[in-house]
């Protein structure tokens, strides 16, 4: 029998506080995160403070989103994204699918010859967890430059008509996480799917004049269980499993 109560947070999504890198970029902003995409999870954005732009590349073209606090904006799986921080900006982060992203439903827009096979790509994206904090925000920028220079040439074949570049980047980001889809379908059943599906039970027991879920009510809170961690697009508070 399908449970009527869902104990996680609401709809399975995530949720982090981001401050965005303020390393100035290689095309002379302020600062900025690195370009990437997702495969399978819609990515929201509720803006609390500074400004700044998020870029996107899609089949159908470049667009630039301003955000300023109040701002909420959202987009779908396979829009390569990269904010731009025109001066503190700070962002609420929600993500759908929570833990899929974290199982790496992400892939940076890094060369192609990163992108052959999965342990080239972790190579490519590792920042030493037990490395100095100077040599974490070392290879975090690095890593960052790189994505940064592989988006322009995105944006700029798709710009100039020819939609190959972006194409066989879906196509290797698609090959990069196969392997994944096993654990990642596990992770959406226990998550949005189990979150989602006890929504239909409720609202069939309570047709049926049957109330009883409501008597499992509860309250949960959380904190940080991680703050600053250098992240694709910034400093990182992380409230993960919830």
């Amino acid at each position: 029998m399908v449970s009527a109560t869902y104990d996680g947070f609401p709809a399975a999504v995530g949720v982090s506080r981001l401050s965005v890198y303020d390393w100035p970029t290689l095309d002379g902003r302020p600062g900025g995160g690195t370009p990437h995409m997702h495969l399978t999870c819609s990515e929201g954005y509720v803006v609390t403070a500074g400004r700044g732009t998020v870029q996107t590349l899609t089949a159908s073209g470049y667009e630039e989103t301003p955000l300023e606090p109040g701002t909420v904006a959202w987009f779908t799986p396979g829009t390569i994204h990269r904010l731009i921080n025109d001066g503190g900006l700070q962002i609420t982060v929600v993500m759908q699918n929570s833990g899929l992203p974290e199982a790496g439903d992400a892939v940076l827009t890094l060369p192609q010859d990163r992108l052959t096979d999965t342990d080239t790509y972790a190579h490519a994206v590792r920042i030493p967890a037990d490395a100095p904090e100077t040599e974490q925000a070392k290879v975090a920028r690095a890593r960052r430059d790189l994505a940064t220079r592989r988006f322009q040439e995105l944006r700029k074949a798709t710009a100039n008509g020819d939609p190959e570049p972006l194409a066989a980047f879906h196509r290797a980001a698609a090959a990069l996480v196969r392997t994944r889809l096993d654990a990642w379908e596990q992770r959406w059943r226990s998550g949005a799917h189990a979150a989602a599906t006890a929504t239909g039970t409720q609202l069939r027991a309570l047709r049926e004049k049957d109330e009883r879920h409501l008597a499992a009510a509860r309250v949960a809170a959380t904190g940080p269980t991680a703050r600053g961690r250098f992240g694709m697009c910034g400093r990182l508070d992380v409230y993960p499993g919830i």
